[in-house]
């Protein structure tokens, strides 16, 4: 059964959209997430949301207990992850409120636990593969839903996050730029990393809404700007996401055949997901933990 976690993504809180809501205090090894979860349906679809940052965004980024964040949606039965981000451009080509369908992300952060694995059984290394970290199936979905809407977005992209909650210097924006990073922001890294740890199909759109310092002819970013252009954009998020998801439902999915190929200890509970092969067309298919995530 396909369950979708969202973390953020708060237009969906309106019970015109949320039906049967109610919300799940948990507690994770890792401690408690951002927020409770609030469960409930959309369409005929089970969603999972979780607020990023606290219902009342009162979570800096580097404090941000993405941890327990991830656990609690593994625990909760979530089937695929979908995160939502507010990014600065790097790119002229990358306007204010375009949509931007991650494919890889640089991780410049400091300060945050970035792996479920403190520590190794004997002989028994955990090295996660990341050079793909985004699921081209839930990527494509997407995709997909950004051109049924006739939203202006982008394919892919690079993300860089950073470790905030300060923004970037100029020498550091023109770094990232060089770098070849498309968009930076505060929060994808290390979310997408966990979510691969737990072998949990992962995909991400961010919202630009500033150039954040390097353009010459623009203001530097402030809060206050972001907030702004995310207000007048709110509804295409929720829109692309409440299209989005029907996609995403297994029963929509072709016939496939299946073999485990993850187990993911956290804290020494043994977590165990599928991948499924469409044996005829070398696809696959990955059904782990949606989660809809927000900056």
């Amino acid at each position: 059964m396909t369950k979708i976690g969202i973390i953020g993504g708060s237009g969906l809180y309106n019970p015109d959209i949320l039906h049967d809501a109610r919300d799940l205090d948990v507690e994770t090894p890792y401690g408690k997430p951002s927020s409770t979860l609030k469960t409930g349906t959309i369409g005929s679809i089970d969603v999972v949301l979780l607020a990023r940052h606290g219902r009342q965004h009162t979570i800096p980024p580097t404090q941000v207990n993405f941890r327990a964040n991830i656990h609690a949606l593994k625990e909760a039965g979530c089937t695929h992850i979908l995160a939502t981000t507010a990014v600065g451009s790097l790119r002229e080509e990358i306007g204010r409120g375009d949509f931007v369908i991650i494919d890889q992300f640089i991780d410049f952060t400091k300060h945050r636990w970035f792996t479920f694995h403190d520590s190794f059984e004997p002989h028994k290394p955990v090295h996660t593969p990341m050079a793909e970290p985004f699921s081209k199936q839930l990527r494509s979905a997407l995709v997909a839903s950004c051109e049924e809407l006739g939203l202006q977005h982008h394919k892919k992209g690079t993300v860089v996050t950073i470790e905030g909650p300060r923004f970037s210097t100029k020498a550091e924006s023109h770094m990232f730029r060089s770098w070849g990073a498309d968009v930076i922001n505060m929060s994808i890294a290390p979310e997408a990393v966990l979510a691969n740890e737990a072998g949990i199909p992962y995909a991400a759109v961010a919202m630009s809404t500033d150039y954040d310092c390097w353009k010459e002819n623009e203001e530097p970013v402030t809060w206050e700007a972001v907030l702004a252009i995310f207000a007048q954009n709110v509804e295409k998020v929720t829109k692309l996401l409440v299209t989005t998801l029907p996609k995403l439902l297994v029963t929509t999915l072709p016939k496939v055949q299946y073999t485990p190929y993850i187990q993911c200890a956290l804290k020494g509970i043994t977590l165990s997901n599928q991948r499924f092969e469409q044996s005829h067309t070398g696809l696959s298919r990955e059904l782990c933990s949606v989660t809809l995530l927000h900056f």
